[in-house]
């Protein structure tokens, strides 16, 4: 295959990375836009929702569509109603304090991770996708005759990636519209501004708190459901997502989700194309290596406010 097919396939994959990406980090910088909480714990919310969705459509049995369908469902909001109370049970009792906030989330990554093992076990263990039927993509090229359109050989993807695709863009539009356009986001947007003033005006801060963080954990699963028919869960899977969230949020600005998204689709693409072409742990090392940049040149990230 020529170079340029098989970049084509490259960003294919890139982009599958980028749409899980983004859906995860968008839950990780709402949580803290709203909250101002380092949620360590993320990845692990991440890694609930593949075992969940996992053990729900195997637990349906019949035919596949019908348990991943489930799946999609009911792990998102299982996840979602965890978090809230792992926010009110022990987040809120620490007062949200951003030193204290950092240990408890580790603490509950470790919680997560070692009931997982003892419940779900070692193994790594796929979830069949509702449809997978392989489609050659064509591909466009200047011939003798001129302007050309051809189905190399070996250039095809899957029906059920594109619709990964297409999920998370759907997901993501709608949490904008959560954000911009509902009275939850009003109030959401309001105790990010001014927690005190907000509690002044009769809002329920901690409720919003609970809310918030379950929202972006279930996000977070929402994530790992649609990739887990593509990878296996695991109970050590949170890693990699967790780590690559918070190059997304700091690379794209603390607490801004357009610019959490935008980050998303420029990291998960590199790190697609680059794992393609060389290795996935080259492609973590360019990520790192442009947060040290970002970080250096414009610590509020892309698109970040300057602080006053």
């Amino acid at each position: 295959m020529e170079f340029g097919p098989y970049l084509m396939l490259a960003s294919l994959e890139g982009a599958v990375t980028a749409a899980v990406l983004a859906l995860t980090a968008v839950g990780l910088s709402l949580v803290f836009g709203v909250m101002r909480v380092v949620n360590v714990a993320h990845g692990e919310f991440f890694m609930l929702g593949a075992v969940l969705a996992w053990w729900i459509a195997t637990t349906m049995g019949g035919h596949p569509a019908a348990g991943f369908a489930a799946a999609l469902i009911v792990a998102p909001i299982l996840v979602g109603v965890i978090a809230a109370a792992a926010d009110m049970t022990i987040l809120k009792r620490v007062d949200y304090d951003p030193e204290r906030t950092i240990v408890v989330t580790i603490g509950l990554l470790y919680i997560i991770q070692q009931l997982t093992l003892m419940t779900y076990g070692p193994e790594a263990r796929p979830v069949e996708p509702p449809f997978n039927t392989r489609l050659a993509l064509p591909w466009i090229e200047w011939g003798e005759n001129g302007l050309g359109l051809y189905w190399p050989w070996g250039l095809s993807t899957t029906t059920y990636k594109l619709a990964v695709i297409g999920a998370a863009a759907v997901v993501l539009i709608g949490v904008w519209l959560l954000m911009t356009r509902t009275r939850i986001g009003l109030v959401m947007r309001a105790t990010q501004l001014d927690r005190e003033m907000a509690q002044a005006f009769g809002i329920p801060v901690e409720r919003i708190y609970a809310l918030v963080f379950g929202l972006g954990a279930a996000l977070a699963a929402l994530g790992a459901v649609l990739i887990v028919p593509i990878q296996q869960a695991h109970y050590l899977m949170g890693g990699d997502p967790l780590l690559l969230s918070f190059i997304v949020v700091i690379i794209g600005g603390l607490g801004s989700l357009p610019g959490t998204v935008v980050a998303a689709i420029l990291i998960g693409m590199s790190d697609g194309i680059i794992s393609v072409f060389f290795t996935p742990t080259l492609a973590k090392i360019l990520a790192t290596l442009l947060v040290a940049l970002v970080l250096v040149f414009r610590p509020q990230g892309l698109f970040g406010a300057r602080p006053a």
